[in-house]
C-alpha cells in the first residue's frame, strides 16, 4: 500500500504571470507558501487487471480494463485519467481519492491533484521523478493534456513545499528559490495570515483564459496591472528576508489593488465589502486566493487586531479556517507491504539478517 500526500497554497504576489501568455513574453514571478491542507491518493495492488477510482468528494466510482481508449474529457474523474493515461504504466490497482479541500476555493487543488496522483503512480512503478520534473508534467497534463487554462505556480507549489519565490522564464524553464527565514520571522507571519472562506467556490478558467487573452493581444490595462502584480511581488520577497512583517502586509494590499485591474471579475462586490470591512477592524492588506471571483479571502493582520477582524466577518457569516506552513511539497507518508502483500509498494524495504533474528530496515 502507498499512500501519497500534497499540500494546497496560498500566493501573496506574482499571480497571473505564471500563465505562459505572460512568462513567455516578459518572465513571471509568484511568492507562495505551500499549507497544511492537504489531498491523498492511497493506492492499493489488485489482482484481477483492472484498475477502480474512487473519489471521496465525487462520491464517484469508475471501474475500466483499457484506459488508453477511455474518453477524458468532460469525466469527473478527468485528472485521474489524464494521468493514468499519461504515465502509461500496466497496473492493476485501487486508487482511493480523499481531500480536504473542495476544488474551485482557489488554493490549488486541481494542481495539487494532479501533482500527487503523478508522485503516486511514478513511485508505484519505479519511476520516481524529481520535484522540477514532477511539478512540469503535471502541467503539462493539466495545460495540454486537460487543455486548461492554467499558469505553472500551483504544480509547483504543491511538489516543493515550503514558502518559495518561483521565477519562470521565457524559454519555459522555471526556478524555485526558497525563502529562508529567521524562525521567529517565520512564526510571525505566520500567526499573522488568516484565512475566511467567501463560501464562493468556482474554478478560475474562465477568468484565466480572459487573461491570457488578454495578454497575447497587449492589452494596456492588463499588461499594466501585471507588470505591477510581478514587480510587488519581488518588494514582498525583498521585505520578507529583511524581517520588515509589517511592510509586507501594506504591499500585499498594494498587491491586491493592482490585481483587481487585470479584470474586472477577479473582485465582486462581495469581496470587496468583505475585504474593506476587514481593513476597518485593524488587517493590513489581503486578496482573494487563486485567480479571483471567490474562494478564500487571505488577510495579513496582527495579532491585536485579529479577534475583531474575526468577529467582524462573523456577523457576515464568513468562517475562518486555521492553518500552518507546509515545508515538505508532496511526498509519501505510508509505504508498507506488510498491508497488502505487494511487491512494488514494499520496494523500500530491505531485510538484513543477524545472527539471531531478522531486522527490517529502511533505505
Amino acid at each position: 500500500m502507498l499512500i501519497v500526500r500534497s499540500p494546497v497554497r496560498i500566493s501573496f504576489g506574482g499571480g497571473g504571470t505564471d500563465l505562459p501568455s505572460y512568462y513567455e513574453q516578459f518572465g513571471g514571478a509568484v511568492l507562495s507558501v505551500a499549507i497544511n491542507k492537504y489531498f491523498y491518493t492511497i493506492l492499493k495492488t489488485r489482482n484481477d487487471d483492472r484498475i477502480q477510482v474512487i473519489s471521496s468528494d465525487l462520491r464517484v466510482c469508475e471501474t475500466w480494463q483499457d484506459i488508453a481508449n477511455k474518453p477524458i474529457q468532460g469525466s469527473e474523474l478527468e485528472i485521474p485519467l489524464a494521468v493514468l493515461k499519461e504515465v502509461g504504466c500496466n497496473i492493476s490497482v485501487d486508487l482511493f481519492l480523499a481531500s480536504e479541500i473542495p476544488p474551485g476555493t482557489g488554493l490549488g487543488s486541481s494542481a495539487s491533484v494532479c501533482v500527487n496522483i503523478l508522485k503516486t503512480l511514478t513511485n508505484y512503478a519505479h519511476k520516481p521523478l524529481s520535484k522540477y520534473a514532477l511539478a512540469e508534467q503535471a502541467f503539462h497534463i493539466a495545460r495540454n493534456v486537460l487543455g486548461k487554462h492554467v499558469g505553472k505556480q500551483d504544480e509547483y507549489a504543491a511538489a516543493f513545499g515550503g514558502l518559495n519565490y518561483i521565477s519562470f522564464y521565457e524559454n519555459g524553464s522555471t526556478h524555485v528559490e526558497p525563502i529562508d527565514l529567521d524562525s521567529s520571522v517565520l512564526q510571525e507571519l505566520q500567526s499573522n495570515l488568516m484565512l475566511f472562506f467567501t463560501g464562493s467556490a468556482h474554478h478560475s478558467w474562465t477568468i484565466l483564459r480572459e487573461q491570457e487573452n488578454s495578454t497575447r493581444s497587449h492589452t494596456n490595462s492588463t499588461l499594466g496591472a501585471l507588470h505591477e502584480v510581478k514587480s510587488l511581488g519581488g518588494k514582498m520577497r525583498d521585505v520578507l528576508k529583511s524581517g520588515q512583517l509589517q511592510a509586507f502586509g501594506e504591499l500585499l494590499h498594494e498587491g491586491w489593488q493592482a490585481k483587481r485591474r487585470v479584470s474586472q471579475k477577479i473582485s465582486t462586490a462581495r469581496i470587496d465589502q468583505l475585504y474593506a470591512l476587514t481593513r476597518e477592524n485593524g488587517a493590513l492588506g489581503g486578496k482573494i486566493t487563486g485567480a479571483g471571483g471567490g474562494g478564500f479571502l487571505l488577510l495579513y493582520c496582527e495579532k491585536h487586531n485579529q479577534q475583531s477582524v474575526r468577529d467582524a466577518l462573523s456577523r457576515e457569516g464568513v468562517n475562518e479556517m486555521a492553518f500552518t506552513f507546509d515545508m515538505s511539497g508532496a511526498q509519501v507518508i505510508v509505504d508498507d507491504p506488510f498491508i497488502d502483500s505487494d511487491e512494488r509498494a514494499g520496494s523500500r524495504w530491505v531485510f538484513v539478517p543477524t545472527s539471531s533474528a531478522v531486522t527490517t530496515t529502511r533505505k
